[in-house]
């Protein structure tokens, strides 16, 4: 079993504590998004809320989860409070928040419902996620959890290249690749797969950037698409390679080596400061300029972390700039119906001076 360098809890909790009180007024934060109670408390349990104030931290679960959440927040200093009773916990919550003056709480993570209920109680103030916006900058130990998903993924993928290969004088389907996948990805040190792995085939199935697997066989002269990723403590990694079954055809070559140009201007403009359109832009222009822009039919990458998909977006709709310690991808990608289509993504930690890769399989589209 593999350890892992400690996720430093009761620093995250002293960060967030030392921008108390916020600018409107806040001196409380109320966390409802289980992402966010992890990154802060540690707990993965499946029902909990978080409250911190300047002095302490409280995270509330039902009675399933005490032991589990006294265990799992030992390092964050958290009181915890488990209860069986539904009612009784959010009394319980209120209790937690009398004292403060305004709490600040995102309106995005409750229902309005939820929301009307605290506001009966509580100086509720609609409020960003401070714990969103931390997230998004890793640390050395996410970053190892990371590389180790990420590694796992590697290592199952270079295993199943072969049984690509031969799709053309075997039986082999869509779902058969991402049964393999999924099953040696876990054999590699992943907790589980990080999303469906995508299979995506011919010329139809290929043309879908996010496809789902089916019994669909692979053969001769398709193109495939496999995007792959793996969880690790609960921190994921992403990767796409694409491939051509049997001989590739003189359009399959160039459209490959377009989608190849655009993926490596990406990795070469993506550094500490350059603004998500600009980076999309970056892969766009390759494509429009060899008049394929309307075969582009996505953003040109995100963050990646705690969950799969999270800013920085990189899109040309984008306000977002890019940061050192972001971890994102880079995946342009063309696609067409009747043609099929190609996606090149590589996960990458964002330096000062430009990125590092946690993604080490080398594509390999054709065979030989």
């Amino acid at each position: 079993m593999t350890v892992y360098a400690p996720l430093d809890h009761a620093r995250r909790v002293a960060d967030v504590q030392d921008m108390l009180p916020l600018g409107n007024g806040c001196d409380a934060l109320l966390f409802t998004d289980l992402v966010d109670v992890r990154w802060l408390t540690g707990f993965t349990g499946s029902n909990g809320w978080a409250v911190l104030t300047g002095a302490d931290l409280v995270l509330g679960t039902d009675g399933r989860y005490g032991d589990r959440a006294r265990a799992e927040t030992a390092s964050s200093g958290a009181t915890v409070i488990a209860e069986t009773s539904r009612a009784r916990l959010h009394e319980r919550l209120i209790g937690s928040l009398r004292r403060a003056a305004r709490v600040g709480f995102d309106p995005t993570s409750t229902t309005h419902a939820e929301w009307q209920r605290l506001a009966a109680d509580v100086a509720l103030e609609p409020t960003d996620s401070v714990v969103a916006r931390q997230r998004l900058i890793k640390d050395a130990a996410e970053i190892e959890r990371m590389s180790a998903a990420a590694a796992a993924a590697d290592a199952a993928l270079a295993e199943v290249e072969p049984i690509l290969f031969a799709a053309s004088d075997t039986a082999v389907t869509e779902a058969d690749v991402r049964n393999e996948l999924e099953y040696r990805m876990r054999l590699h040190g992943a907790d589980d797969r990080s999303y469906e792995t995508i299979v995506a085939s011919g010329p139809e199935h290929a043309a879908r950037p996010h496809h789902e697997a089916t019994h669909r066989a692979i053969g001769d002269g398709d193109t495939v698409i496999i995007d792959v990723g793996a969880l690790v403590d609960g921190y994921h990694s992403d990767m796409t390679r694409s491939y051509v079954i049997g001989e590739p055809t003189r359009q399959q070559r160039e459209i490959y080596a377009l989608v190849e140009a655009a993926h490596g201007a990406g990795i070469a403009g993506l550094r500490h400061g350059i603004s998500a359109r600009d980076l999309d832009s970056i892969c766009r222009d390759v494509f429009v300029e060899a008049g394929y822009g309307d075969w582009y039919l996505h953003g040109t990458g995100h963050g990646v972390g705690l969950v799969i998909h999270e800013s920085p977006f990189h899109s040309q709709a984008s306000e977002e700039t890019i940061h050192a310690g972001n971890v994102v991808t880079v995946e342009p990608g063309l696609y067409r119906v009747g043609f099929g289509g190609f996606r090149i993504e590589d996960l990458l930690v964002v330096t000062e001076t430009g990125s590092q890769p946690l993604t080490h399989t080398a594509p390999r589209p054709f065979p030989g």
